[in-house]
């Protein structure tokens, strides 16, 4: 089997992202524009750097753990490290076409 190219495997962490569903909003956290970055190091380290949609989101813990069984299979991934950022904060502007219809924002 060959290796994968960093954009493949990058692609795959993106579709297993879009299946993790924000509980309190119903629309997965991609499409949210929640995550702001994924980078996977040679040695398989995946680290999410990922918002909420308010500071102080009681569901922190959840969504992170959500995120690292959304990943757990991706043979790349040794373990994955989901870090939480404020800055810049996240605004309706980052959601997708599909996140707003779904939510009724026009």
């Amino acid at each position: 089997m060959s290796e994968r190219t960093n954009e493949q495997i990058k692609e795959e962490i993106l579709d297993r992202l879009e299946m993790v569903t924000d509980p309190e909003l119903g629309v997965d956290i991609v499409n949210l524009g929640l995550v702001y970055a994924i980078d996977l190091t040679e040695d398989g380290i995946c680290v999410v750097s990922m918002t909420l949609t308010t500071m102080g989101c009681p569901l922190t813990d959840l969504l992170a753990d959500l995120v690292t069984n959304a990943l757990g299979d991706v043979e790349e991934i040794k373990k994955v490290d989901v870090k939480f950022i404020w800055e810049p904060a996240w605004t309706t502007d980052r959601m997708t076409s599909y996140a707003k219809m779904a939510l009724g924002i026009h």
